[in-house]
């Protein structure tokens, strides 16, 4: 059985997992996880890195190619924005704050709702790019002997690919500022706590009426400790696992504190 600690003291450093109750936020995570990886390896001066860059690319174009998603993003922005705007008289809402939060959200509704088609659609368009596209996906495919322009591209200065890249990856920074803020305000939306997995097993039921999107789960890397995380709106279950060196993970039995966030 699982029951709530609260003597037991995480350490500050913690490793973050989280776990997605529906297929949106599913998206939007798998996004900002490009979208970060993007960013560290357009800074990086290697060639090596900026492949990968491009290759990044190319990954966030597959994802954001849902015919929906784009209508998502937008629809969850407004919703927002009408929450937040449910706030206004409320004396223990700083007014100033909530413009700021506000402004924020019609700012980046403007701007995604005036990108045309999809995100990345502009570079479709690009018959270069497009041409190392096609390669990426087989084995060595973009070796110099099969894509040479490309090839020499990569032993241009690092300031000169930083420069494409940037204006490549700037065709996508609508979609990439909607989706940090949505995911912000669901995280800061509702608040960690302390639990403990009785002999590395949790389980709790959850309160219904309320419709939760995001599971965070924090841990001390120190136990040694794997979460595996199933959920749904019923329900939240975390197996702890180990690591051992059979290299297989097997199921720990041990009590182990970690810290919980529901986010609605």
């Amino acid at each position: 059985m699982a029951r709530r600690s609260g003597c037991s003291n995480l350490a500050s450093d913690v490793i973050l997992y989280e776990y997605p109750f529906n297929e949106r936020i599913r998206t939007y995570l798998r996004l900002e996880h490009l979208f970060r990886r993007l960013g560290e390896l357009v800074a990086a001066d290697s060639a090596l890195s900026h492949h990968y860059a491009v290759v990044t690319i190319f990954e966030i174009m597959d994802v954001a190619a849902r015919a929906d998603l784009k209508a998502d993003v937008l629809r969850d922005l407004d919703k927002h924005k009408a929450v937040f705007n449910g706030y206004r008289g409320n004396p223990a809402i700083q007014e100033s704050v909530l413009d700021q939060v506000i402004g924020q959200l019609e700012r980046n509704f403007a701007t995604l709702n005036a990108m045309p088609g999809k995100a990345g659609q502009a570079l479709t368009e690009n018959e270069w790019l497009m041409g190392v596209r096609s390669r990426v996906g087989i084995p060595a495919g973009t070796c110099e002997f099969d894509l040479p322009a490309y090839y020499a591209w990569q032993h241009r200065s690092s300031a000169s690919r930083r420069q494409d890249l940037e204006r490549w990856a700037s065709t996508l920074a609508p979609l990439a500022e909607s989706v940090f803020l949505l995911l912000k305000l669901l995280r800061d939306a509702d608040v960690p706590y302390k639990v403990m997995a009785a002999g590395g097993q949790f389980q709790q039921t959850l309160p219904q009426g309320r419709s939760f999107q995001l599971l965070r789960l924090r841990i001390d890397p120190a136990l040694g400790l794997v979460p595996e995380i199933s959920g749904n709106r019923l329900m939240v279950s975390v197996r702890l696992m180990r690591h051992e060196a059979d290299d297989k993970l097997h199921p720990s039995t041990e009590d182990a504190p970690f810290e919980l966030t529901l986010c609605a």
